[in-house]
């Protein structure tokens, strides 16, 4: 079990069980943690780049922005998963890191 101190850093669990990897490939809290920031940072980098606009297109309207903004949500969550721009991983080692 993992918790946040008030200061935001998170701290492992006084069980002694709390250090062992997780069996046959399953994700630690911390590259959970990773994985999930990674898409909303994606997500939000994918969001600002569609926002300059020239004017509306032909089939521009509320609909199509709100399918595109579920397009961009699954393909961060798509290139989180793969670890395409590697944050999840950095930020792994580092929570990792300061842990022990």
């Amino acid at each position: 079990m993992t918790t946040i101190n008030p200061t935001g850093n998170l701290l492992a669990a006084s069980a002694p069980n709390a250090a062992k990897a997780p069996p046959n490939g399953a994700k630690t809290d911390a590259e959970t943690m990773a994985a999930d920031f990674e898409a909303i940072f994606v997500r939000q980098m994918l969001s600002t780049m569609r926002t300059p606009s020239l004017g509306e297109g032909l089939f521009d309207g509320q609909g199509t922005e709100q399918f595109r903004d579920m397009q961009d949500s699954m393909l961060a969550e798509n290139m989180a998963d793969k670890g395409v721009f590697g944050i999840a991983q950095l930020l792994t080692r580092h929570v990792e890191k300061n842990n022990v």
